[in-house]
């Protein structure tokens, strides 16, 4: 068995937590301290919550998307796979570092996205994005943390909680799609975006590959017809 290799360490603004980058041969880990947040083998969810998003804006002329996490890269690859030539695609990453390992170090396993003349990287927090956005994205996607049970910081709560769900709904475009990835499905959630005035699809999806593994969840959300 090949060892694991410790690359690299990156704080976590607002934590005093760390992220910890480790490689095996071709498979690259990133841990949050000594819990593995993500993983270079496991990223089918990433590509299903990208398409099932893009494919909610599907026809729409120069879409313009956020990303709120960059992780491997494997959400940004698969939305700009799916969006047109016209795009217009912003991630917000919060850890500079991680901006780095994707240019530098695992870049190629999602073919370079950040090379894409689509993107837009803004090192900051997705929140402070949607603060300041007013109806500026017909998609919003938000793979932050492992979703609304705060891992990571617990900063990245507010992006659950009411204040967080009116901003993302304030920062669509009239007829938006706004996108949580979680590490579990969470029904006290799903009945705060209702309450917020969203419709809400669930779905679950294999983090890896075929129909085994760990299940991860997505909720895609449009603001309901008539809601205020």
């Amino acid at each position: 068995m090949i060892p694991w290799k410790h690359l690299d360490t990156a704080a976590i603004p607002g934590s005093q937590k760390q992220l910890k980058l480790y490689q095996r041969d071709e498979e690259f880990s990133i841990h949050v301290d000594d819990s593995e947040l993500m993983n270079s083998r496991a990223y089918s969810s990433e590509d299903g919550f990208s398409e099932l998003g893009s494919a909610r804006i599907a026809g729409r002329p120069k879409p313009r998307v956020l990303i709120g996490g960059l992780g491997m890269g494997y959400t940004l690859r698969s939305a700009l796979e799916a969006l047109p030539a016209d795009a217009e695609v912003v991630v917000s990453e919060l850890v500079p570092q991680v901006a780095t390992w994707n240019r530098e170090l695992f870049g190629h396993l999602a073919d370079h996205p950040l090379r894409d003349p689509r993107v837009t990287l803004r090192e900051v927090d997705v929140a402070r994005v949607l603060r300041e956005s007013r109806q500026q994205f017909d998609l919003i996607l938000l793979d932050v943390d492992n979703g609304p049970e705060g891992f990571t910081r617990k900063a990245n709560d507010w992006l659950y909680s009411e204040p967080g769900l009116q901003a993302a709904r304030a920062a669509l475009r009239p007829g938006g799609v706004v996108g949580y990835w979680s590490s579990g499905s969470d029904q006290s959630f799903v009945r705060r975006l209702e309450d917020e005035g969203f419709d809400v699809d669930e779905s679950a999806l294999h983090a890896t590959t075929g129909s085994h593994g760990a299940q991860h969840v997505i909720w895609l959300a449009t603001v309901r017809a008539g809601a205020r």
